[in-house]
């Protein structure tokens, strides 16, 4: 077997200038219906970015780590980096322009995209070292059946609970107890506590996808496609009583995410490597150094809301207005060249640093 895998590089790739793309439009006020995520239940491709990212940071890890033995020196190396992304995860909630360049420690977001890497990485890693595929397919049901039990079952301080947005939605109960005003919104965390549990099922799966590409299995395409469809069957079917919904990573978003994701990455695994046919080279790029990619584009894309070039403009309105609206195209389609000008240079980026050699490891 080839010593690399073209299409999880490219998948891997592929998915963080998505990442890129959808947090950075003109205006969020003029943005497509494909770019945004879904109100609450149900779910749009955008919704599909983030869960793909967690998926194959599962694949990689059979990659990473099947020759590994569980030791100490192994555990210091998957807590050193989980902290690492916690920790640039956390940076980016603090950080602000103004000195001493740090929030009020009240209004500090503490969860987020990065943060929830890093603890599913930890967890994922540590369950795939101790445990061999049949039992890792245990842990994922029981963690899905049990997330869904807890969210539709316990009730809120006597109130039934609902998997509405409101006050006696468990999930965000807990964010709000536990985080406070250290939350994206006043009454819910999209990356919020208790629905880091399914979350950590979005990379056992990943996984198990890394399993059969890491095999002697022939046909892995079709294996790939026939799981891909057999759990988007299975999580729109589960939708009708837990529904499909990003925000609480309900158990049906996790089985319908990773169905798509193995769809998609089957499709590129057929034509890079078993056809042979050479694209998406610039995706590979942007995978070689996908975590310092999506966090330089985070940080900068900070300073350009913060940064005023006058009293009401900042970095990001003036070029926005100034290159990218005009009479003759729709805001929408100006957001989204604003968009696209933005995932280009971060691509070409990604592509001095893989020609240059530099890979930077967090």
């Amino acid at each position: 077997m080839k010593s690399r895998i073209l299409s999880v590089d490219i998948f891997r790739g592929g998915t963080i200038i998505l990442m890129i793309l959808v947090n950075t439009p003109g205006t969020w006020s003029n943005v497509y219906a494909p770019f945004l995520h879904a109100k609450w239940h149900g779910y749009t491709p955008t919704d599909l970015v983030f869960p793909f990212f967690l998926f194959i940071v599962g694949t990689s890890i059979v990659f990473a780590y099947q020759n590994k033995k569980a030791d100490a020196a192994v555990y210091k190396k998957i807590a050193i980096r989980s902290l690492k992304l916690i920790g640039l995860g956390l940076f980016l909630g603090a950080f602000t322009i103004s000195f001493p360049f740090i929030k009020d420690f009240s209004s500090i977001r503490f969860p987020g995209v990065l943060q929830r890497i890093g603890v599913v990485f930890f967890f994922a890693a540590i369950l795939f070292l101790n445990l061999n595929w049949k039992r890792l397919i245990w842990v994922a049901a029981i963690l899905l059946i049990g997330y869904w039990l807890l969210m539709v079952f316990i009730p809120v301080e006597g109130i039934a609970s609902t998997l509405e947005r409101a006050p006696n939605n468990l999930a965000n109960y807990l964010d709000v107890q536990v985080f406070g005003t250290h939350s994206y919104k006043p009454d819910y965390d999209p990356e919020g506590l208790l629905s880091t549990i399914p979350a950590i099922v979005s990379s056992l799966l990943g996984i198990f996808t890394g399993l059969i590409l890491a095999s002697k299995q022939e046909k892995k395409t079709t294996i790939l496609f026939g799981l891909g469809g057999s759990l988007l069957l299975v999580g729109h079917l589960l939708d009708f009583v837990f529904p499909i919904n990003k925000a609480l990573w309900t158990s049906s978003f996790v089985l319908v995410t990773t169905g798509w994701a193995n769809i998609v990455l089957a499709l590129i695994y057929y034509l890079t490597d078993v056809r042979g046919i050479k694209f998406g080279s610039i995706f590979r790029y942007a995978g070689a150094n996908a975590i310092v990619v999506y966090f330089l584009s985070s940080f900068i894309t900070k300073l350009f809301y913060s940064i005023k070039v006058d009293e009401d403009t900042s970095i990001h309105g003036w070029l926005f207005n100034k290159i990218y609206v005009h009479d003759f195209m729709s805001m929408e389609l100006s957001s989204l060249l604003y968009g696209l000008s933005v995932v280009s240079f971060y691509c070409l980026l990604a592509y001095v640093l893989y020609k240059r050699k530099i890979f930077i490891k967090v």
